[in-house]
């Protein structure tokens, strides 16, 4: 099966991007902040036996160059639309955003709906993401704030490479370990590149006015849609065994989990799906979820017919 590595010029910067798999409706895969499509390896190595998947790093990302452009949802959308002129996809393609990249995708498919067949949003920020921060918790607040990440993603795009290693002490998860050497070497690299945090520091100083633009645009387009969110439990569970206090837990999950369901309401041709057993990074925890939701839309596009949830 076909896999490309390359980099396109995209208005000024190199950008990285991942190819594979030749047949099938193209998917276009938005990564979360600071997060490498190298994560995705397994997804995609699955989702490349029926579709043609395709990955990018945004600016500041992995090889891709960053300038001192603003980055925010919008240039994201203007760098997919011209990657996908370069990239010469004639055909609606299908969006997975994860996290933050599912807010891009979100942007994406507002201002171009005859570019896009179906989304898949997995554990996505929410345009309503403010409210958040109306929640009550001590504790989590202390290393959650906006200003909190930005005076760190500051302070580590000031550094090199050899400052980061020693600071971040960058790990993989035993899931990553099994993955083929250069992908491990690529994930660890990927963690001590300063620009990646010059990338991020931006990103979330803008998430939230984008999330307010993005919500104010014209009505979501009634294309297919899958919802993919956290288990709750789960999560509440995790953070108790970080010494979290659960009341702080709970109060959060239960409000991330209100605004994952909002998601749905987006269209009438939606489904939602709460992914047992997952964490944030439900991409790790239960790829098998993408890839039934994957093959979802493909049978919809096929016949035609959306599968509604049992």
């Amino acid at each position: 099966m076909s896999e490309i590595r390359r980099l396109l010029m995209i208005n000024q910067n190199k950008i990285e991007i991942f190819q594979k798999g030749k047949n099938g409706t193209p998917i276009i895969i938005f990564t979360g902040i600071g997060c490498s499509f190298d994560e995705w390896y397994e997804v995609t190595d699955l989702l490349s036996q029926s579709n043609r998947v395709i990955m990018f790093h945004r600016p500041g990302l992995g090889e891709s160059e960053i300038g001192n452009e603003v980055r925010n949802t919008q240039s994201v959308v203007n760098e997919v639309n011209e990657m996908i002129h370069l990239l010469k996809l004639s055909e609606p393609v299908i969006l997975i955003g994860h996290s933050y990249g599912g807010l891009c995708a979100q942007h994406f498919v507002k201002v171009h709906p005859n570019k896009v067949v179906g989304i898949v949003l997995v554990d996505s920020t929410s345009v309503d993401l403010k409210v958040l921060d109306d929640l009550n918790l001590p504790v989590l607040n202390e290393e959650s704030t906006d200003e909190y990440w930005m005076e760190k993603c500051h302070s580590y795009s000031l550094m090199n490479q050899g400052e980061l290693t020693k600071i971040i002490k960058p790990t993989l998860t035993e899931k990553q370990k099994l993955f083929m050497k250069d992908i491990q070497q690529r994930l660890i690299d990927f963690q001590v590149n300063p620009s990646l945090y010059k990338a991020m520091h931006s990103e979330i100083s803008n998430w939230k006015r984008d999330a307010d633009i993005i919500k104010n645009l014209v009505e979501y387009p009634n294309i297919p849609l899958i919802v993919i969110g956290r288990d709750k439990e789960h999560c509440i569970n995790l953070g108790v065994m970080d010494g979290l206090p659960e009341w702080e837990l709970r109060v959060f999950e239960e409000k991330w989990q209100e605004l994952i369901m909002y998601q749905a309401n987006l269209t009438q041709n939606s489904n939602l799906i709460f992914a047992q057993n997952a964490s944030h990074s439900i991409h790790f925890d239960r790829p098998d979820i993408i890839i039934e939701s994957i093959n979802k839309l493909n049978y919809f596009l096929l016949m035609g017919e959306f599968l509604q949830n049992d």
